[in-house]
């Protein structure tokens, strides 16, 4: 196992606009590591900095203790999955395999093992005298996989490598990588645009927006505290509903519309140094009103659309002119026009510098359920 650091990284393809912008981040060994952002944000790029397929203009790359910004990439002990896979179409599922091990010169004995003990681990021996246009997207993809353990190298970039499944498949190749770079305590930089990937891979995240670092933390941390409102709506499904509220003059409230009004406490009334405010909220937060619900506690909205999932139900609704959801565990009976009273907990909001776009308070009632392992011995 090994360690990456990038120490200040930035990369400019006509020296005048960096593309990735001073990128500090430590990558521990034997961790999985996901970088994820919208097309376009640098993470490919990034990657292939780390692969020595692209060139780095600035800062410093380290693999392991030693300083690979001019090392080529047959000398950094990297293995990498591309998103299209990069198959020899020729050649047998076995030969593409070890294809990458022919060309070190390892043993034929030595090789025709670990084929077989990766392609038992991946379930693709009775596909190894198959050609590749013989094989499913899920069997390539594995197969791509199997190049990448095969080589035995510490570090193994991937980037993208499920997008071209369809959603079932994507959600079990999941599983299997997560398994698998468990069971060879392997370090794993993982590229995706799909948070839920991100969510559900990562033992870290790294959020990027426009070659620059927005936040890096657990999954779990930046879902409960984004650094601020782009990866509060770009992580999480549906995403965080965002708006904007004036700050009443006595710092007292934050207000929505004449019907939409959320008392702040006291304690942080110093929060609100400015007439506005950026209010963010998740779906699941909101809640439905019930007849123990004070008057001015409830708020009337007007659905727009409605989602009934089978498990929980998601609708819509206009929230000061922007479009907010509400996400209810269970299957309810809305039509969309019904006005619904919901509930805006202050206590479930974050909250963002209006200026800074900074996060100044974090939800406090998220509803989070620690088990203690006994409960389940």
């Amino acid at each position: 196992m090994k360690k990456v650091e990038l120490i200040g990284v930035s990369k400019s393809y006509d020296k005048k606009t960096e593309v990735i912008s001073d990128i500090t981040v430590s990558i521990e060994p034997g961790e999985f590591f996901v970088l994820v952002g919208p097309s376009g944000c640098g993470k490919s790029t990034m990657l292939r900095m780390i692969a020595g397929l692209e060139e780095i203009t600035g800062g410093v790359l380290k693999i392991g203790d030693v300083e690979s910004n001019w090392l080529p990439p047959s000398k950094r002990d990297i293995s990498m999955v591309f998103q299209n896979y990069a198959l020899y179409p020729h050649l047998t599922v076995e030969e593409n395999i070890v294809f990458g091990l022919h060309v070190k010169k390892v043993p034929k004995p030595e090789r025709k093992k670990r084929c077989e003990d990766v392609a038992e681990m991946l379930g693709l021996t009775p596909y190894l005298k198959r050609k590749p246009r013989e094989l499913s997207g899920g069997q390539r993809q594995r197969v791509a996989l199997a190049r990448a353990i095969v080589n035995q190298a510490p570090i193994c970039l991937m980037d993208e490598p499920l997008s071209n499944l369809d959603a079932k498949l994507r959600a079990h190749m999941r599983s299997e990588i997560r398994q698998i770079q468990r069971r060879l305590g392997i370090t794993m930089i993982y590229v995706t645009h799909d948070q839920v990937e991100a969510m559900t891979m990562g033992d870290r995240i790294m959020i990027l927006h426009d070659g620059k670092i927005q936040q890096i933390g657990q999954p779990i941390d930046i879902y409960n505290n984004p650094a601020n409102p782009f990866v509060a709506t770009f992580i999480g499904s549906p995403p965080m509903n965002i708006g904007e509220g004036k700050v009443g003059s006595a710092k007292n409230e934050i207000v929505f519309s004449e019907e939409a009004k959320i008392a702040v406490p006291e304690k942080d009334w110093p929060l609100l140094k400015s007439d506005t405010i950026i209010i963010g909220v998740r779906p699941e937060h909101l809640k439905a009103a019930t007849k123990e619900t004070k008057a001015e506690d409830k708020v009337y909205v007007k659905t727009t659309n409605v989602e009934v999932l089978g498990n929980e139900t998601i609708f819509s609704f206009d929230m000061g002119g922007r479009e907010w959801m509400a996400k209810w565990t269970g299957q309810w009976r809305i039509d969309v026009g019904d006005m619904v009273p919901i509930v805006i907990n202050y206590d479930s909001l974050c909250l963002f510098d209006s200026e800074t776009e900074k996060i100044i308070k974090t939800p406090s009632d998220i509803e989070n359920h620690v088990f203690d392992k006994e409960v389940f011995i």
